[in-house]
């Protein structure tokens, strides 16, 4: 397989080699401790206002978010706000210099990329159809970044095809798993899923037969996004607030929220149903054959064909929806879901 190359191994050990700088910043003046360990939310924010001085941040195994900075102000700054400081070689602007390079250069089926707060870097994926020229020219728009961006090779392909929860049947053919069930503030009940599900038909059902009937469609967008909704037209259906857990019991939700870097996440799909894993990049880019998806939340969960739409959770905080991958549930994979907040405010509704 042509990433596995030398050429490309070398390349790959020179883009890591020098980009950190040591976590600690030695010499910093003393100073008081934080009453209290800064959340997710308030490392991403506190990033946000640092600007080009911040590059990311994520948990580390103890769950302490940590936020990468580029000098010793920025560093104070977070120490006091409760987090933990890791000085960095490069800012936001340099990373988002180099995503616009492969947004640019490398747009390709089969590449995905992110931002990977840990090394300093943007890293692209790419699996096994890319090879040939378009590997050359993978490798070419990381060589013009200087190092900020790292190649690695995604295991099997990339694909949309990996149709939490329970199975829905579209109109004409076709089986991908409810979402979310949500309503808006008329008390209108709907389903999320998937986005290139809800493009395949505007009629869904319970079973493969098409005999119940759920409602139509009422909006879907894919590819840029990967997130649709479903109206409940059929009265005589029950629309729980919860997750189905393929063990005879369900996960209440009670709530959206912003996934991180670092979270224990867990995703229940028709195929195979519940799975864990934890959340390894933000506002990820894939490429699939279908058209490019941006802003994907990035797992080590496993998916396979059928799971597409379903539901990923932290306890009862909704996360996002299944959107594609790569590897199954047997040799482990990787698998990217639309943001579910994203979704909500688009639409104008909420988990229950």
């Amino acid at each position: 397989m042509r990433p596995t190359r030398s050429s490309l191994r070398r390349a790959v050990t020179v883009a890591v080699a020098g980009t950190l700088v040591a976590g600690s910043l030695l010499g910093a003046p003393a100073q008081a401790a934080p009453s209290s360990s800064a959340s997710p939310d308030a490392a991403a924010n506190l990033a946000a206002q640092l600007g080009d001085r911040a590059a990311g941040t994520y948990a580390d195994a103890s769950g302490k978010m940590v936020v990468a900075v580029t000098d010793a102000a920025a560093a104070r700054t977070v120490r006091a706000a409760g987090a933990t400081p890791k000085l960095v070689t490069r800012g936001a602007a340099t990373l988002q210099a180099a995503t616009a390079e492969l947004e640019r250069s490398a747009k390709i089926p089969g590449t995905a990329w992110w931002t990977d707060p840990a090394t300093n870097q943007v890293v692209v994926s790419v699996d096994r159809t890319v090879t040939g020229a378009k590997l050359d020219r993978v490798e070419a728009a990381a060589a013009r970044t200087g190092g900020a961006v790292r190649i690695e090779a995604e295991a099997g392909v990339l694909s949309t095809r990996i149709n939490g929860g329970q199975a829905i049947y579209a109109g004409g053919g076709g089986r991908c798993s409810l979402g979310f069930n949500v309503r808006n503030s008329a008390g209108t009940y709907y389903f999320l899923t998937a986005g290139h599900c809800t493009n395949i038909s505007s009629s869904w059902y319970t079973n493969s037969s098409q005999t119940t009937y759920i409602g139509p469609r009422a909006g879907t967008s894919f590819p840029g996004n990967d997130y649709g909704i479903v109206r409940y037209s059929n009265t005589s259906l029950t629309h729980p607030g919860s997750v189905y857990l393929y063990n005879g019991s369900s996960q209440d939700i009670t709530g959206a929220g912003n996934a991180f870097v670092g979270q224990s996440v867990r995703r229940s799909g028709s195929t195979t149903g519940v799975r864990s894993g934890s959340v390894q990049a933000l506002n990820a880019t894939v490429n699939y054959a279908e058209g490019s998806v941006y802003g994907l939340i990035r797992t080590s969960v496993c998916a396979e064909p059928g799971d597409s739409g379903g539901s990923l959770f932290a306890g009862s905080t909704a996360l996002g929806l299944t959107s594609g991958g790569s590897g199954n549930c047997t040799t482990g994979g990787t698998t990217y879901f639309q943001p579910v907040t994203e979704a909500l405010s688009v639409y104008g509704v909420s988990v229950y």
